[in-house]
């Protein structure tokens, strides 16, 4: 399968256990280079963006955290596959969504109206990419009930938690969505959403940490799983 065919089946869902599996460098290049794209996108005509930013090395860097993130924390729930590399080439293949952002709205609408219509871009990409995530956790990690739940969960909680804590999530959320900090606009709304989300992550966290613990012991007390796909190639 082509890189492309892969990235496209990934993004209308369609993808399968053995379609990640079976990805090879091709592949996550292919997923780089729109990652690359997308970051480069994100900050073309931001005048406050660092030089990094602009090249798009932020984002290449943030998928490959990212990757490292989800390896580790859902490694102890015994998936049937989990490889480093298989996860970094899905987190890039969910990136062309993000080209929405390229799309110079402020251009051709009134200031207020360009930064509602990027809040929704970002409310797109993000709800589009956390369905494809759970289908690859269904699919290919083949987690159900209780580890579906909390792999999916936890790490959305324990970002957003993070970023509370650090007191970054407004700042992430006016870069992401091109919004100012310095002025009162129609996307106060939609900062009101971001608060309940992370007041929501603030409280639901100690909770969702338990049920990842329980479902560590659930997964331990179950039969073994095979080992070749326990560690990065």
């Amino acid at each position: 399968m082509s890189p492309l065919l892969f990235i496209a089946r990934v993004l209308t869902g369609r993808f399968s256990a053995e379609d990640v599996e079976n990805t090879g460098r091709a592949h996550l290049i292919g997923g780089l280079a729109f990652t690359w794209l997308a970051g480069i996108g994100r900050y073309w005509d931001s005048p406050r963006a660092s030089t990094l930013q602009h090249l798009g090395l932020g984002s290449v860097a943030y998928v490959l955290v990212l990757s490292a993130f989800l390896w580790l924390l859902l490694m102890p729930l015994r998936p049937e596959r989990w490889s480093y590399v298989k996860i970094l080439t899905f987190v890039c293949a969910v990136a062309p969504p993000a080209l929405l952002y390229a799309i110079p709205v402020e251009r051709f609408m009134s200031l207020n109206a360009a930064r509602s219509v990027n809040v929704w871009f970002l409310a797109i990409v993000a709800t589009w990419r956390v369905i494809l995530y759970v289908i690859f956790l269904f699919r290919y990690a083949g987690f159900r009930y209780l580890r579906l739940f909390v792999g999916a969960l936890l790490p959305l909680v324990i970002i957003v938690f993070g970023l509370t804590a650090l007191n970054l999530e407004r700042a992430v959320f006016d870069i992401m969505a091109g919004v100012s900090p310095t002025e009162g606009t129609s996307a106060d709304t939609a900062y009101s959403v971001l608060f309940a989300l992370s007041l929501f992550s603030y409280l639901a966290s100690p909770i969702v940490f338990l049920l990842y613990l329980i479902a560590i012991y659930n997964a331990r007390q179950a039969k073994p799983r095979p080992l070749e796909h326990q560690g990065p190639p």
